[in-house]
């Protein structure tokens, strides 16, 4: 999957990738790997939220916005995990366990971190370039924001 001259496009998911790779995870219909799906979907929507580099120099400039949209995607997807059901009521993808005592959270604080270090770049992205990130009211938290 991490293979550069893939460029996050596999057949398996029909070239799919980003936010189109997220929502293919919870597809019913979607009879794949959905943990290959979200995974791809949530490292190729981060990667695109950097302009598609994976090395930076003093002098490069970021977009900040994509940083913040990404991060709320972040939210969005996590959200999916725990709410997200089929048509017999069973979790599209298991990532907490909350059965046991105390219950294993492990993910959702993961994720929190992930959120937590892309709003803070962007916050400093921002101010670096005097720009104001446009933050977004989600109405219902099931539609992901674009990247680009």
């Amino acid at each position: 999957m991490f293979d550069r001259s893939q460029a996050w496009r596999f057949p398996e998911l029909d070239y799919a990738r980003g936010i189109d790779a997220l929502y293919l995870a919870f597809k019913p219909e979607f009879g794949g790997d959905r943990v290959f799906a979200f995974t791809v979907g949530l490292a190729s929507m981060i990667y695109e939220a950097y302009g598609g580099k994976d090395e930076f120099y003093f002098v490069d400039t970021v977009e900040p916005q994509p940083i913040y949209n990404a991060a709320r995607n972040v939210e969005i997807a996590v959200w999916k995990l725990s709410n997200a059901r089929d048509a017999s009521g069973q979790l599209f993808l298991l990532s907490n366990d909350s059965g046991g005592d105390p219950p294993n959270l492990s993910f959702e604080r993961e994720f929190g971190k992930l959120i937590a270090h892309q709003d803070v770049l962007a916050r400093i992205l921002a101010q670096r370039e005097n720009r104001t990130l446009r933050r977004i009211v989600q109405q219902l938290p099931t539609v992901f924001l674009p990247i680009r």
